[in-house]
């Protein structure tokens, strides 16, 4: 969660008018190099959307993160809804392991019954294209997917683009914060 690129997003949105919590995974927190089993994982982004609910309760919720962070809040939604979670915002999702282009990641999210937004880098190995445009269009309305020229996972761009990470980073946000805005200010569905 201290992580620098994590802990400027945080930042970042707050300018944004957008509240964060972060948290860590008990394996991150002992310094371990495997992520936690995604039972555990799981358990973790379930009690952190928990804890976000306490703390503000009359605020609207939107779960996610980078990665496994995000691939794993997905998972504790797709087998049962967190409470007060009005949608799931990933931040470069791990649709699968680098050179090994697949949708096995992804069987979970057709039981996600809420919008998600796909923030990825067009050169992510986590996330070919070919792969990742047919599952957003699959997931239909529920799937928008906004795609950041030539950024990989980490949105790091090379220097011969002649952009810089932050501005990336920075439209990344705002479209982070658009997509939030537009749930919020969309007609409720009818009944």
């Amino acid at each position: 969660m201290d992580h620098p690129f994590m802990a400027t997003v945080a930042a970042e949105l707050a300018q944004r008018g957008i509240a964060t919590l972060r948290y860590q995974f008990p394996a991150m927190e002992r310094g371990a190099r495997q992520p936690d089993p995604p039972q555990r994982a799981q358990a973790t982004a379930r009690a952190a959307a928990t804890a976000a609910r306490r703390l503000l309760p009359d605020l609207p919720l939107i779960a996610g993160g980078k990665s496994f962070g995000g691939r794993m809040t997905s998972q504790a939604q797709a087998s049962a809804p967190l409470q007060g979670v009005r949608g799931l915002a990933f931040l470069g999702f791990p649709l699968h392991p680098a050179g090994r282009p697949s949708q096995d990641r992804a069987k979970h999210l057709f039981a996600v019954q809420i919008p998600m937004l796909f923030l990825q880098g067009t050169r992510d190995a986590l996330a070919m294209l070919d792969e990742l445009r047919p599952l957003c269009e699959a997931l239909g309305a529920r799937a928008t997917l906004k795609l950041f020229q030539d950024a990989d996972h980490s949105f790091h761009v090379p220097a011969r683009t002649g952009r810089k990470d932050a501005q990336v980073r920075g439209e990344m946000l705002d479209a982070l914060a658009g997509w939030i805005d537009g749930l919020f200010t969309a007609p409720a569905p009818a009944p």
